[in-house]
């Protein structure tokens, strides 16, 4: 950790966010805004996102950029990139929140779904930190990298494979940028977030399931009740962004795994199986869903 934080207060601060039509995405952006930054917005829904900036201007905030690109598209982002700097020069946060989900276990995952994860999730971050890093590394004047992880990068999220290999990725990529960046005075963020009560949640794919059965249906809403709003987790991550943390939580849960995960492996172990013995009560077995469609 540094012993000053790079960046310490958001008033002028060129900061880009990914994924700001909803969600995390659009909350950070609205809290950096607030707060005096300008922004260069970022989302693959192009009409929502122009919502968005419009919206946070007529509330007085400055958004410098709001182009839709999609972050699996190496040579799109290269695009935005080209077209920030010649607007705005180097930024001084870059926040990587662009991400979809798709769970499953591996005999209903298909390929496409690993490939599209990898794509949006693990390469999207690995665009962006391309084509906009190197700039800041040249300005000179340090930054703040914020990389949005999961907190299936840390732990055994049931029927989250895919998923968790892209965000163990991104994690594995700020593990080392943390310490490679550190002597241009830039800071590393990785945040991961548990229950967060997003347009995620009811658009996420789980295959092989019937997503509109009453136990999947019940089990949803029993997980928005214990979510944070994006809101709440949007403060949880400029906190931890501008005092610099490496690890950024959005819930209490998800620090107490990891705690145990660290510090008190048997333990972790039992709450992982109790946590997976539990959502497969829950979420129909593939193999019954399978039966019930030959019937």
């Amino acid at each position: 950790m540094w012993f000053r934080a790079p960046v310490r207060d958001l008033a002028g601060k060129q900061v880009l966010v990914t994924g700001a039509a909803s969600g995390i995405g659009r909350a950070v952006a609205e809290y950096a805004a607030a707060r005096g930054a300008v922004l260069h917005l970022t989302d693959l829904q192009g009409e929502l996102l122009a919502e968005v900036a419009e919206a946070i201007r007529a509330g007085g905030g400055e958004v410098a950029t709001a182009e839709a690109a999609d972050v699996s598209d190496h040579a799109q982002v290269r695009d935005l990139a080209r077209r920030v700097a010649e607007r705005s020069g180097p930024m001084d946060v870059v926040l990587n929140v662009a991400g979809i989900a798709v769970w499953g276990t591996v005999r209903s995952l298909e390929p496409e779904h690993w490939q599209r994860l990898v794509d949006v999730n693990l390469m999207g971050p690995i665009h962006v930190i391309e084509e906009f890093l190197p700039p800041m590394i040249d300005g000179g004047r340090g930054g703040q990298l914020v990389n949005v992880s999961s907190a299936a990068g840390i732990i055994a999220m049931p029927w989250h494979a895919a998923y968790s290999a892209t965000k163990f990725g991104l994690r594995g990529v700020s593990e080392v940028l943390r310490y490679d960046l550190r002597k241009h005075r830039i800071g590393v963020s990785l945040v991961c977030p548990g229950g967060v009560d997003t347009g995620l949640v009811d658009t996420i794919r789980i295959a092989g399931i019937d997503q509109q059965s009453r136990s999947f249906v019940r089990a949803r809403r029993q997980f928005q009740k214990r979510a944070v709003s994006p809101q709440q987790a949007a403060e949880s991550i400029w906190r931890g962004a501008l005092r610099n943390r490496y690890w950024v939580y959005t819930s209490p849960d998800i620090r107490l795994v990891h705690w145990l995960q660290r510090y008190f492996p048997p333990g972790y172990a039992v709450a992982m199986r109790v946590f997976n013995y539990g959502a497969n009560r829950v979420l129909p077995a593939v193999e019954q869903a399978r039966r019930s469609d030959l019937a």
